[in-house]
């Protein structure tokens, strides 16, 4: 479905400078409109909402015609940018949003919007060492769908319009990823618990929804003194998914005891395995596997009918 992004305020408008109630009431909210019912979307993300309130730039009004009155009042959705003084608020938003953030929990409603490297528009003076991997890229998106998060992945193009190479292989790669293993991302739901973390000492995590510095791939890391993430979890109806982001010969879920007449696979590999109830923990033997038998260094175990 066809979406777009919608800045409340236009930078160098010259009535925006001059007068900021007429750009709102006599600009903004007209071109709104008009914008909304030429091209119909399904998502808006609203931004540039930080200069002024919710009050001022008249969002109340706003989306009360989005939503009632609208060609698309029965399914559009929008995040929480209406003023200064909304986000995080469900006032009137659909869901929240973070911002190369550390992201939030399946408790709220919420996207992680980032781009490939450190601009979401297309920055010459990047470097390779600015872009993620496509390792980190999957990952982050692995673990942003375990707490019930969608991802927002900004593609930044040059100034003629076309995809720089590398965010082209970037892209092509978690394609290549998601037609193996999208059965554990679309369409799925939070588990109960987004991880299964090793023994160890829990890290501080300091919530933060804009520049916080957040990196999953530290902590799938293994450390004499810290705990790392052995596990991330999806669900879907009565199945469960087990996202690995190592190999091991033994996948051992503790404190979880699977349901009778579970079976166990693994996405893109037919080899069988033989799925364990051992005491409180659920263990699956994988030491038949070869490096060849996966697809990917990050692999997924389906328990069906699990739950």
């Amino acid at each position: 479905k066809m979406g777009y992004y919608y800045s409340l305020y236009e930078w160098f408008n010259p009535l925006w400078l001059s007068d900021k109630k007429r750009f709102v009431s006599e600009h903004m909210i007209p071109q709104f409109k008009d914008l909304v019912t030429k091209y119909k979307p399904s998502i808006i993300f609203s931004d540039g909402e930080w200069e002024l309130s919710d009050t001022a730039w008249k969002s109340e009004e706003l989306l009360a015609w989005l939503f009632n009155q609208s060609p698309v009042a029965k399914e559009v959705v929008v995040d929480d940018r209406w003023g200064n003084n909304t986000r995080e608020k469900h006032t009137g938003a659909t869901y929240t949003t973070s911002e190369y953030g550390s992201g939030m929990d399946a408790s709220v409603t919420w996207e992680e919007s980032q781009g490939i490297g450190h601009s979401y528009g297309y920055n010459r003076n990047e470097k390779l060492e600015d872009y993620k991997n496509s390792h980190d890229l999957i990952l982050m998106l692995v673990d942003i769908v375990s707490r019930g998060g969608n991802l927002l992945l900004d593609i930044g193009p040059t100034a003629d319009g076309r995809i720089p190479v590398i965010m082209q292989q970037r892209l092509t790669d978690i394609g290549t990823w998601l037609q193996t293993n999208g059965e554990a991302i679309y369409g799925t739901k939070a588990y109960k618990t987004p991880y299964q973390w090793s023994p160890g000492k829990m890290r501080e995590k300091k919530g933060q929804a804009f520049m916080s510095g957040y990196s999953i791939s530290d902590k799938i890391k293994p450390g004499a003194e810290y705990a790392h993430i052995e596990n991330f979890f999806t669900s879907k109806g009565k199945d469960l998914y087990c996202v690995v982001p190592s190999y091991s010969t033994q996948l051992r879920l503790r404190d979880f005891k699977v349901a009778a007449g579970a079976t166990v696979s693994i996405l893109g590999c037919n080899k069988p395995l033989v799925l364990k109830q051992a005491g409180k923990d659920c263990t699956v033997d994988l030491s038949g596997i070869k490096p060849g038998d996966i697809s990917a260094e990050l692999f997924v175990v389906k328990l069906t009918n699990a739950l």
